[in-house]
């Protein structure tokens, strides 16, 4: 906006110094184009350009400016018709963006007015009002594509913002599944090495051996589920099962067919895996937990039920309505998949997880 005021030379300026005019007329002329530049790189420079809002103080300065381009030409002469050029640029770079096309054309017809009150020849009168408009149409185009652009940077800042809240809930989950399975199997191993410490201490040193493995595990899945490496394999989740249903004195059953399953459903049916015996090992006091995986159709369902306390009277189950099965439902979610929870047709608590076997694979 600014370089365009080296042209205010060519016109006004040098024009009164070629028609000879006296010294006060070109002090005075001098002054009126040097508070004209004031006022238009003012209006440049104190607006908001890119994001659409036009302040009071810039309505202030676009009507000074509007003043000097209407008066400017009238108290000189007609080679300050040109004034209304710049008029038109400070329309289309600071009005609302909804008003900023009408300002380029009330500057053309200014334009135009101008030049017939100022008797200058019609080729000029054409020049002028043409580049008026050519000039106010061009940055309002470069106007609206810096705007996209401010937006666009705003959109990104947001969904940046967006991944690292994603990222945080994905870690929590990660977290609670890993630790919440982890440390119920340390409390288990724990309870049954004191029970049997006077009994048996060799089992007893055994189980605590088992506990101090556990725990480096639970440290080692920590710091990959936080570097969002870590994939759950389901065998393993499963034999890590078996593991925690016999330490917690439950009787596990667990059945598969049609395994090996995509990566995708792999790592789901993990997670699911994981939570499931958590939730029985938790809070149903069960003597009994069978796990299937199979397949039926184009959909993997993984079922785990217990015979323990079953759903709680308000409706819910124990353990469900917190962050695991939680997570649990949005990660299936996720993959276009479904959950299922309540009570077993025998009793106790039933869990099925069903999703389609061309899940995405896992992702970091």
């Amino acid at each position: 906006m600014s370089f365009g005021l080296v042209y205010l030379f060519f016109w006004p300026l040098a024009g009164l110094l070629e028609h000879q005019r006296s010294t006060a007329r070109i002090a005075l002329s001098v002054l009126a184009l040097a508070a004209f530049v004031a006022a238009f790189l003012a209006l440049a420079i104190g607006n908001k350009l890119w994001s659409g809002e036009t302040t009071r103080r810039t309505w202030v300065l676009l009507g000074t400016v509007t003043a000097m381009a209407i008066g400017f030409p009238l108290v000189f002469d007609g080679q300050w018709d040109g004034l209304p050029i710049y008029l038109g640029v400070g329309y289309a770079m600071t009005l609302p963006p909804a008003w900023a096309m009408r300002g380029v054309l009330a500057a053309t017809v200014l334009t135009a007015a101008l030049c017939l009150a100022t008797h200058v020849g019609s080729a000029t009168c054409v020049l002028l009002t043409f580049q008026t408009l050519s000039i106010g149409l061009i940055m309002l185009g470069f106007r609206g594509s810096r705007m996209l652009i401010a937006q666009l940077q705003e959109a990104r800042g947001e969904v940046a913002r967006l991944a690292a809240n994603e990222e945080r809930l994905r870690i929590a989950r990660d977290l609670h599944d890993l630790l919440g399975h982890t440390l119920s199997l340390i409390v288990l191993k724990s309870e049954v090495a004191v029970r049997i410490a006077d009994r048996d201490p060799a089992r007893s040193l055994g189980e605590m051996k088992d506990i101090e493995t556990v725990a480096r595990q639970a440290l080692t899945d920590v710091r990959a589920a936080v570097s969002g490496y870590r994939r759950r394999d389901l065998a393993e989740e499963l034999d890590n099962a078996r593991g925690v249903l016999v330490a917690a004195e439950i009787e596990p059953a667990i059945s598969t067919s049609g395994t090996p399953l995509p990566d995708g459903v792999d790592d789901l049916f993990a997670w699911a895996v994981r939570e499931g015996v958590t939730n029985i090992v938790r809070h149903s006091r069960a003597r009994t937990a069978d796990i299937s995986v199979t397949r039926v159709g184009a959909d993997a369902v993984l079922q785990i039920s217990d015979d323990g306390a079953g759903p709680a009277a308000d409706g819910g189950s124990p353990g469900v309505g917190g962050n695991g099965l939680t997570g649990l439902g949005e990660r299936v979610a996720l993959a276009g998949g479904s959950v299922e929870s309540g009570r077993g047709p025998n009793g106790g608590f039933r869990l099925i997880v069903r999703a389609p076997l061309d899940a995405p694979a896992p992702t970091a």
